[in-house]
């Protein structure tokens, strides 16, 4: 008789896969009860790492071109759609129905290939060319903030997580990502997309593990710039307290939300995490 090889699960970071530097994981299983892997439970120490990567690519992607930030994102959208059975069946393993799957895997592709339309867009609309009483021209532009801390909520596992981290890379900014602690699986497989596809490794950075042991430090690490989160109360506060003391932008989003609808795809959601600069330049000059 033949034992079936079965996957070791892996969070992405820096563009490897990567176990847990305290080499501790947690028991993940099914619908139906049954043991399905061990999960690497990433420590502070991991996530100091993952945004060490981030920080690293930063610079490079906020340099690609809008216009090929979107042929990313858009090839993104295409391997998930590729890969598009077996996120459905994954996803029913861990308790979704046949429909709700496939509903949830085409609102992926779909969300991904929406904020690769934007890439290049986005900033005739957000910027300006501003009236001033003077001999100048007065340009306002945006820019990418940097590291952004995301915090998928637990469901929809994929679809919340793709949510979260597309609008904030559409404009050149970096991720480190804590994915569903209840659902992890569905994020693993993404980091497999993420790791075959166009995006340069460490620009999205997925970890797993406890809410407890990493909201501490996604609150106060001062090297993220913004938080983009979809959690409790308590962890809300956390994350606030945090934020204040590091100076760091932070935006929630509200546990009534409905992720397969229209709002939850928005330019506000790009506009969340740039920053505004304004050029003043001599006319004639």
């Amino acid at each position: 008789m033949r034992l079936p090889i079965t996957k070791t699960p892996k969070p992405y970071v820096g563009g490897a896969f990567i176990r847990s530097e305290s080499g501790r994981t947690f028991p993940l299983k099914d619908a139906a009860g049954n043991f399905f892997a061990h999960i690497p439970q990433c420590t502070r120490k991991d996530l100091r790492n993952a945004v060490e990567a981030a920080a690293k690519a930063g610079p490079g992607w906020a340099k690609r071109t809008a216009y090929n930030r979107g042929q990313i994102l858009y090839r993104l959208g295409e391997m998930v759609e590729a890969r598009r059975t077996e996120l459905i069946d994954t996803l029913v393993r861990f308790g979704a129905t046949k429909s709700a799957a496939a509903k949830e895997v085409d609102a992926c592709s779909d969300r991904l290939v929406y904020y690769a339309g934007w890439t290049d867009k986005y900033e005739q609309v957000l910027g300006n060319v501003n009236p001033v009483a003077s001999s100048h021209f007065n340009f306002t532009v945006t820019e990418p903030m940097g590291v952004i801390g995301v915090i998928a909520p637990d469901a929809p596992a994929l679809l919340g997580l793709v949510s979260l981290i597309a609008p904030v890379i559409a404009s050149g900014n970096t991720v480190v990502a804590e994915v569903s602690e209840t659902n992890p699986y569905p994020a693993i497989l993404l980091g497999e997309m993420l790791a075959t596809s166009d995006l340069p490794g460490g620009v999205v950075n997925l970890l797993t593990g406890f809410r407890k042991e990493l909201v501490p430090t996604f609150a106060t690490h001062t090297h993220l710039r913004g938080i983009s989160a979809a959690v409790g109360e308590a962890d809300r506060k956390t994350l606030r307290l945090g934020a204040a003391e590091s100076v760091k932008r932070v935006h929630f989003a509200g546990e009534a939300t409905d992720w397969f609808s229209a709002k939850a795809q928005d330019l506000y959601a790009i506009r969340d995490f740039v920053e505004f600069k304004t050029t003043w330049h001599p006319v004639g000059a």
